[in-house]
Protein backbone atom coordinates (compact mmCIF):
# COMPACT_ATOMS: atom_id res chain seq x y z
CA UNK A 1 0.00 0.00 0.00
CA UNK A 2 1.09 3.60 -0.69
CA UNK A 3 2.28 5.55 2.42
CA UNK A 4 1.10 8.96 0.65
CA UNK A 5 -2.75 7.21 -0.80
CA UNK A 6 -5.41 9.03 0.64
CA UNK A 7 -7.28 7.72 3.88
CA UNK A 8 -10.79 7.02 3.63
CA UNK A 9 -12.74 7.62 6.78
CA UNK A 10 -16.35 6.11 6.72
CA UNK A 11 -18.48 8.01 9.30
CA UNK A 12 -18.27 11.57 10.42
CA UNK A 13 -19.12 10.96 14.04
CA UNK A 14 -16.15 12.58 16.74
CA UNK A 15 -14.13 9.48 16.57
CA UNK A 16 -14.02 9.53 12.59
CA UNK A 17 -13.47 13.23 12.42
CA UNK A 18 -10.48 12.58 14.97
CA UNK A 19 -8.89 10.10 13.37
CA UNK A 20 -8.97 11.88 9.80
CA UNK A 21 -7.79 15.16 11.81
CA UNK A 22 -4.99 12.93 12.66
CA UNK A 23 -4.25 11.85 9.07
CA UNK A 24 -4.39 14.92 7.72
CA UNK A 25 -1.49 15.72 10.45
CA UNK A 26 0.93 13.57 8.63
CA UNK A 27 0.35 15.27 5.64
CA UNK A 28 -1.90 12.36 3.81
CA UNK A 29 -4.79 13.07 2.72
CA UNK A 30 -8.20 12.09 4.53
CA UNK A 31 -11.45 11.77 3.11
CA UNK A 32 -14.53 12.11 5.53
CA UNK A 33 -17.43 10.55 4.26
CA UNK A 34 -20.64 12.03 6.13
CA UNK A 35 -24.13 11.15 4.91
CA UNK A 36 -25.46 14.36 3.82
CA UNK A 37 -23.63 16.93 1.26
CA UNK A 38 -25.11 19.76 3.47
CA UNK A 39 -22.87 18.31 6.49
CA UNK A 40 -19.73 17.74 3.98
CA UNK A 41 -20.08 21.45 2.89
CA UNK A 42 -20.31 22.75 6.21
CA UNK A 43 -16.79 21.15 7.31
CA UNK A 44 -15.07 21.80 4.30
CA UNK A 45 -16.36 25.81 4.52
CA UNK A 46 -15.92 25.98 8.25
CA UNK A 47 -12.98 23.36 8.75
CA UNK A 48 -14.76 22.24 11.89
CA UNK A 49 -17.43 19.25 12.40
CA UNK A 50 -19.46 22.01 14.83
CA UNK A 51 -22.21 18.95 15.50
CA UNK A 52 -19.73 16.66 16.91
CA UNK A 53 -15.82 17.84 17.85
CA UNK A 54 -17.46 21.86 18.30
CA UNK A 55 -14.03 23.89 18.30
CA UNK A 56 -11.39 21.49 16.92
CA UNK A 57 -10.05 22.60 13.92
CA UNK A 58 -9.42 20.65 10.90
CA UNK A 59 -6.90 20.86 8.72
CA UNK A 60 -6.97 21.44 4.80
CA UNK A 61 -6.02 17.47 4.12
CA UNK A 62 -9.15 16.60 5.28
CA UNK A 63 -11.96 16.18 2.90
CA UNK A 64 -15.39 16.11 3.81
CA UNK A 65 -17.91 13.88 0.73
CA UNK A 66 -21.09 12.45 0.90
CA UNK A 67 -20.22 10.33 -1.88
CA UNK A 68 -18.38 7.09 -0.89
CA UNK A 69 -17.08 5.94 -4.87
CA UNK A 70 -15.18 9.62 -4.22
CA UNK A 71 -14.47 8.81 -0.81
CA UNK A 72 -13.18 5.53 -1.52
CA UNK A 73 -11.30 5.59 -5.31
CA UNK A 74 -7.59 4.91 -4.08
CA UNK A 75 -7.68 4.72 -0.62
CA UNK A 76 -4.50 2.81 0.83
CA UNK A 77 -6.83 1.84 3.68
CA UNK A 78 -10.41 2.76 4.81
CA UNK A 79 -11.38 3.53 8.60
CA UNK A 80 -15.50 2.21 9.50
CA UNK A 81 -16.20 4.56 11.97
CA UNK A 82 -20.27 3.74 11.27
CA UNK A 83 -23.11 3.51 14.46
CA UNK A 84 -23.46 -0.30 14.44
CA UNK A 85 -26.98 0.07 13.42
CA UNK A 86 -26.37 1.06 10.07
CA UNK A 87 -22.95 -0.69 9.54
CA UNK A 88 -23.59 -3.58 6.97
CA UNK A 89 -25.91 -1.38 5.08
CA UNK A 90 -23.15 1.23 4.74
CA UNK A 91 -20.87 -1.45 3.74
CA UNK A 92 -23.33 -2.82 1.18
CA UNK A 93 -22.87 0.80 -0.29
CA UNK A 94 -19.88 0.89 -0.41
CA UNK A 95 -18.38 -2.34 -1.77
CA UNK A 96 -18.78 -1.68 -5.34
CA UNK A 97 -16.64 1.23 -4.74
CA UNK A 98 -14.00 -1.24 -2.74
CA UNK A 99 -11.05 -3.33 -4.28
CA UNK A 100 -9.73 -6.22 -3.23
CA UNK A 101 -6.00 -4.82 -1.70
CA UNK A 102 -8.27 -1.98 -0.03
CA UNK A 103 -7.90 -3.13 3.85
CA UNK A 104 -10.69 -2.17 6.85
CA UNK A 105 -10.50 -1.24 10.10
CA UNK A 106 -13.28 -0.77 12.41
CA UNK A 107 -13.32 2.13 15.24
CA UNK A 108 -17.13 0.64 15.91
CA UNK A 109 -17.67 -0.65 19.34
CA UNK A 110 -21.19 -2.28 18.97
CA UNK A 111 -22.91 -5.74 18.07
CA UNK A 112 -25.31 -6.35 15.46
CA UNK A 113 -28.86 -7.06 16.92
CA UNK A 114 -30.37 -9.18 14.04
CA UNK A 115 -27.40 -11.34 13.72
CA UNK A 116 -25.22 -11.07 17.57
CA UNK A 117 -22.02 -10.27 14.76
CA UNK A 118 -19.35 -8.10 16.03
CA UNK A 119 -18.10 -5.26 13.02
CA UNK A 120 -15.48 -7.19 12.47
CA UNK A 121 -17.47 -10.45 11.54
CA UNK A 122 -19.51 -7.88 9.65
CA UNK A 123 -16.75 -7.40 7.19
CA UNK A 124 -15.15 -10.36 6.54
CA UNK A 125 -18.56 -11.70 5.47
CA UNK A 126 -19.08 -8.63 3.19
CA UNK A 127 -15.51 -8.81 2.21
CA UNK A 128 -14.10 -11.69 2.14
CA UNK A 129 -10.62 -11.84 1.47
CA UNK A 130 -9.75 -8.66 2.95
CA UNK A 131 -6.97 -7.49 5.64
CA UNK A 132 -9.62 -6.88 8.34
CA UNK A 133 -8.46 -5.06 11.77
CA UNK A 134 -9.99 -3.33 14.57
CA UNK A 135 -9.10 0.05 16.72
CA UNK A 136 -10.07 0.06 20.19
CA UNK A 137 -8.90 1.45 23.86
CA UNK A 138 -9.86 3.91 26.24
CA UNK A 139 -9.79 6.88 23.14
CA UNK A 140 -11.95 9.27 24.43
CA UNK A 141 -12.50 11.49 21.02
CA UNK A 142 -12.72 14.91 22.88
CA UNK A 143 -9.64 14.32 24.61
CA UNK A 144 -7.51 12.95 21.87
CA UNK A 145 -8.73 16.50 20.11
CA UNK A 146 -6.84 18.15 22.84
CA UNK A 147 -3.98 16.04 22.37
CA UNK A 148 -4.15 14.41 25.50
CA UNK A 149 -1.90 11.69 25.80
CA UNK A 150 -3.31 8.28 24.60
CA UNK A 151 -3.19 4.82 23.67
CA UNK A 152 -5.03 2.45 21.59
CA UNK A 153 -4.91 -1.03 20.28
CA UNK A 154 -4.63 -2.08 16.60
CA UNK A 155 -5.47 -5.74 16.53
CA UNK A 156 -5.45 -7.97 13.21
CA UNK A 157 -4.58 -11.39 11.68
CA UNK A 158 -2.85 -9.53 8.88
CA UNK A 159 0.89 -8.01 10.76
CA UNK A 160 1.08 -5.91 7.85
CA UNK A 161 -1.61 -4.21 8.24
CA UNK A 162 -1.17 -3.47 12.00
CA UNK A 163 2.30 -2.28 11.23
CA UNK A 164 0.42 0.26 8.58
CA UNK A 165 -2.26 1.05 11.19
CA UNK A 166 0.51 2.15 13.87
CA UNK A 167 3.05 3.88 11.13
CA UNK A 168 0.10 6.35 10.03
CA UNK A 169 -1.52 7.23 13.30
CA UNK A 170 1.90 7.29 15.47
CA UNK A 171 2.11 10.85 17.07
CA UNK A 172 4.10 12.03 20.08
CA UNK A 173 0.37 12.51 21.99
CA UNK A 174 -1.05 8.49 20.26
CA UNK A 175 0.57 5.62 21.15
CA UNK A 176 -0.77 2.52 18.83
CA UNK A 177 -0.10 -0.82 20.40
CA UNK A 178 -0.43 -4.21 18.44
CA UNK A 179 -2.13 -7.42 18.75
CA UNK A 180 -3.75 -10.19 17.28
CA UNK A 181 -6.72 -11.32 19.12
CA UNK A 182 -9.04 -8.91 16.96
CA UNK A 183 -12.72 -10.68 18.49
CA UNK A 184 -11.45 -10.50 21.79
CA UNK A 185 -10.12 -6.71 21.33
CA UNK A 186 -13.58 -5.64 19.50
CA UNK A 187 -15.57 -7.33 22.68
CA UNK A 188 -14.17 -5.50 24.86
CA UNK A 189 -14.62 -2.59 23.69
CA UNK A 190 -18.45 -3.53 22.63
CA UNK A 191 -18.73 -5.10 26.48
CA UNK A 192 -17.60 -2.10 28.21
CA UNK A 193 -20.20 0.11 27.03
CA UNK A 194 -22.71 -1.86 29.28
CA UNK A 195 -20.91 -1.27 32.53
CA UNK A 196 -20.33 2.48 31.72
CA UNK A 197 -23.95 3.12 32.38
CA UNK A 198 -24.06 0.90 35.66
CA UNK A 199 -20.94 3.11 36.56
CA UNK A 200 -22.65 6.28 35.82
CA UNK A 201 -25.83 5.08 37.05
CA UNK A 202 -23.49 4.12 40.71
CA UNK A 203 -21.82 7.79 40.50
CA UNK A 204 -25.64 9.76 40.28
CA UNK A 205 -26.32 7.63 43.69
CA UNK A 206 -23.00 8.97 45.70
CA UNK A 207 -21.36 5.52 45.84
CA UNK A 208 -17.95 5.57 47.35
CA UNK A 209 -14.94 4.49 45.70
CA UNK A 210 -14.73 1.03 47.42
CA UNK A 211 -18.04 0.04 45.56
CA UNK A 212 -16.58 1.78 42.24
CA UNK A 213 -13.78 -0.46 42.70
CA UNK A 214 -15.87 -3.42 43.25
CA UNK A 215 -17.78 -2.64 40.36
CA UNK A 216 -15.49 -2.09 38.06
CA UNK A 217 -13.62 -5.30 38.88
CA UNK A 218 -16.34 -7.65 38.64
CA UNK A 219 -17.19 -5.80 34.80
CA UNK A 220 -14.21 -6.93 34.02
CA UNK A 221 -15.13 -10.70 35.26
CA UNK A 222 -18.05 -10.89 33.57
CA UNK A 223 -16.78 -9.22 30.23
CA UNK A 224 -13.83 -12.17 30.43
CA UNK A 225 -16.68 -14.65 31.63
CA UNK A 226 -18.45 -13.94 28.05
CA UNK A 227 -15.49 -13.96 26.02
CA UNK A 228 -14.01 -16.85 27.05
CA UNK A 229 -17.69 -18.50 26.35
CA UNK A 230 -17.67 -16.98 22.79
CA UNK A 231 -14.00 -18.32 21.75
CA UNK A 232 -11.96 -14.94 22.33
CA UNK A 233 -8.63 -14.91 24.84
CA UNK A 234 -9.92 -13.60 28.46
CA UNK A 235 -6.35 -12.44 28.97
CA UNK A 236 -7.00 -9.62 25.85
CA UNK A 237 -9.11 -8.15 28.65
CA UNK A 238 -6.02 -6.93 30.68
CA UNK A 239 -4.56 -4.71 28.18
CA UNK A 240 -5.97 -1.48 26.75
CA UNK A 241 -8.88 -2.62 25.08
CA UNK A 242 -10.43 -4.08 28.02
CA UNK A 243 -9.31 -3.20 31.38
CA UNK A 244 -7.87 0.47 29.84
CA UNK A 245 -11.18 1.16 28.20
CA UNK A 246 -13.72 -0.03 31.20
CA UNK A 247 -11.65 2.62 33.62
CA UNK A 248 -12.26 5.46 31.12
CA UNK A 249 -15.57 4.92 30.04
CA UNK A 250 -16.69 3.97 33.84
CA UNK A 251 -15.15 7.01 35.37
CA UNK A 252 -15.18 9.92 32.73
CA UNK A 253 -18.27 12.61 31.80
CA UNK A 254 -17.18 12.52 28.44
CA UNK A 255 -18.82 8.94 27.88
CA UNK A 256 -22.09 8.77 26.53
CA UNK A 257 -22.75 5.52 28.34
CA UNK A 258 -21.66 6.88 31.29
CA UNK A 259 -23.84 9.88 30.75
CA UNK A 260 -26.83 7.59 30.24
CA UNK A 261 -26.28 5.33 33.26
CA UNK A 262 -26.19 8.88 35.41
CA UNK A 263 -29.23 10.43 34.08
CA UNK A 264 -31.07 7.33 34.56
CA UNK A 265 -29.71 7.36 38.40
CA UNK A 266 -31.45 10.22 39.01
CA UNK A 267 -34.88 8.59 37.70
CA UNK A 268 -34.75 9.87 34.50
CA UNK A 269 -36.56 7.50 32.30
CA UNK A 270 -35.05 5.92 28.93
CA UNK A 271 -37.00 7.93 27.00
CA UNK A 272 -36.10 11.25 28.73
CA UNK A 273 -32.24 9.96 28.62
CA UNK A 274 -32.55 9.70 24.72
CA UNK A 275 -34.19 12.95 24.02
CA UNK A 276 -31.66 14.52 26.39
CA UNK A 277 -28.67 13.33 24.77
CA UNK A 278 -30.08 13.17 21.12
CA UNK A 279 -28.87 9.53 20.24
CA UNK A 280 -29.31 6.26 21.89
CA UNK A 281 -26.04 5.21 23.45
CA UNK A 282 -24.38 1.94 22.06
CA UNK A 283 -24.28 0.71 25.37
CA UNK A 284 -28.32 0.49 25.44
CA UNK A 285 -28.74 -1.60 22.52
CA UNK A 286 -25.67 -3.84 23.67
CA UNK A 287 -26.95 -4.39 27.02
CA UNK A 288 -30.44 -5.80 25.64
CA UNK A 289 -28.28 -8.04 22.81
CA UNK A 290 -26.18 -9.31 25.58
CA UNK A 291 -28.30 -10.08 27.75
CA UNK A 292 -30.57 -12.23 25.66
CA UNK A 293 -27.26 -13.92 24.61
CA UNK A 294 -25.99 -14.56 28.50
CA UNK A 295 -29.70 -16.22 29.19
CA UNK A 296 -29.74 -18.43 26.01
CA UNK A 297 -26.28 -19.38 26.36
CA UNK A 298 -26.42 -19.77 30.42
CA UNK A 299 -23.30 -17.29 31.14
CA UNK A 300 -23.68 -16.11 34.26
CA UNK A 301 -23.71 -12.32 34.02
CA UNK A 302 -25.25 -10.74 37.09
CA UNK A 303 -24.57 -7.33 36.78
CA UNK A 304 -25.89 -7.65 32.75
CA UNK A 305 -29.15 -8.92 34.79
CA UNK A 306 -29.52 -6.84 37.44
CA UNK A 307 -28.97 -3.32 34.87
CA UNK A 308 -31.42 -5.09 32.21
CA UNK A 309 -33.91 -5.37 34.71
CA UNK A 310 -33.55 -1.76 36.18
CA UNK A 311 -33.29 -0.28 32.60
CA UNK A 312 -36.21 -1.94 30.38
CA UNK A 313 -38.23 -3.38 33.31
CA UNK A 314 -38.34 -0.63 35.87
CA UNK A 315 -36.92 -2.47 38.62
CA UNK A 316 -35.84 -0.28 41.63
CA UNK A 317 -31.93 -0.13 41.75
CA UNK A 318 -32.08 -0.87 45.66
CA UNK A 319 -33.68 -4.37 45.40
CA UNK A 320 -31.40 -5.19 42.38
CA UNK A 321 -27.58 -4.34 44.19
CA UNK A 322 -29.48 -6.06 47.24
CA UNK A 323 -30.43 -9.02 45.02
CA UNK A 324 -26.37 -8.92 44.15
CA UNK A 325 -24.76 -9.03 46.89
CA UNK A 326 -27.03 -11.57 48.37
CA UNK A 327 -26.05 -13.76 45.30
CA UNK A 328 -23.22 -16.74 45.86
CA UNK A 329 -19.95 -16.21 46.88
CA UNK A 330 -17.52 -17.48 45.02
CA UNK A 331 -13.81 -16.80 43.46
CA UNK A 332 -12.00 -13.46 42.68
CA UNK A 333 -9.96 -14.10 39.03
CA UNK A 334 -12.33 -17.55 37.89
CA UNK A 335 -9.77 -18.48 35.65
CA UNK A 336 -7.17 -19.23 38.41
CA UNK A 337 -9.82 -21.87 39.72
CA UNK A 338 -11.72 -24.77 37.84
CA UNK A 339 -14.77 -23.81 36.36
CA UNK A 340 -17.16 -25.38 38.45
CA UNK A 341 -16.26 -23.25 41.15
CA UNK A 342 -16.64 -19.79 39.25
CA UNK A 343 -19.00 -17.33 40.05
CA UNK A 344 -19.60 -13.86 40.75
Amino acid sequence: MSSRAPIAVLGGGSFGTVVANMVAEKGIEARLWVRNSEAADAINQTRENARYVPGYRLLRGVKATSDLETALSGAAMIFVAIPSSAFRSVIHQAKPFIQADQPLISTTKGIEASTFSLMSQILEEELPGHAIGVLSGPNLAKEIAKRELTATVVASRDAALRRAVQDLLQAPYFRVYAAEDTYGVELAGTLKNIYAIAAGMAASMGVGENTRAFLITRSLAEMSRLADSMGANPMTFLGLAGVGDLIVTCTSALSRNYRVGYALGEGKSLDQVVAQLGEVAEGVNTLKLVHEHSQQSEVYMPIVRGLYSVVFEGAPVVEVVSEFMASVQSSDVEFTLPHETAGC
